[in-house]
């Protein structure tokens, strides 16, 4: 019997995560950029049926400072890109954020959304500030949504799960690379901690409870 999804998503206690859909990763080079572009039209159609739906929208972005200051400097992916100033030689601190450090302009943000952001992890969850808002909000149900299944998709749900939310997946609103690796993650990782399903089946729970 196929799962029903419409009572794990009931607006009254559910609420959408888009994770660092942001400037900075969708206006990017590169293959990771590329498949978050392709999926960003079912992000927007999630946000806004959550919108109309009542759902809390909720936007994790990372902010970058120009200096890095409170920047994980133990993060071997940003050793090797070469993004953090050498911390012995800052003599004038530069705090202002790096250009894209906010959502992208297809999803608002709206008004009644909100945005958190933190300047370290790589998850949108720990120490973020968002668990005890979505507690506040009475969510128990969250769908996550947004880049990246290498390290900060999957790291979100394990937190959120490890909090005692249930976790949604949509399939084509998260973006990896390479797409190899992105179907191998869903299918061998997220199936096991959230449940799993098209974009347009959360679409049709939200639309019949609205």
């Amino acid at each position: 019997m196929p799962f029903d999804l419409r009572p794990l998503v009931n607006p009254k206690h559910t609420a959408l995560l888009t994770n660092e859909v942001q400037s900075s990763v969708l206006d990017a080079d590169g293959d990771l950029a590329e498949n978050a572009r392709r999926i960003l039209g079912n992000i927007v159609r999630l946000a806004d049926a959550a919108r109309l739906a009542s759902v809390p929208v909720v936007h994790a972005v990372k902010h970058f400072r120009r200096d890095s200051l409170a920047r994980n400097r133990n993060i071997v992916l940003y050793q090797r890109r070469g993004v953090l100033t050498d911390a012995d030689a800052r003599p004038e601190p530069d705090s202002r954020l790096q250009a894209g450090c906010q959502v992208v302009p297809e999803l608002g943000p709206d008004e009644r959304d909100l945005v958190m952001t933190r300047l370290h992890g790589m998850g949108a969850v720990h120490d973020s500030g968002i668990d005890p808002v979505l507690r506040i909000l009475g969510v128990s149900t969250v769908v996550v949504v947004g880049v990246s299944l290498n390290v900060g998709i999957p790291n979100s749900v394990m937190d959120l799960v490890n909090r005692g939310y249930d976790v949604v997946v949509p399939s084509d609103a998260v973006a990896g690379t390479p797409m190899a690796y992105q179907e191998q993650i869903m299918q061998h990782t997220i199936k096991y901690l959230a449940r799993v399903a098209p974009t347009e089946a959360v679409l049709a729970a939200w639309s019949n409870a609205s």
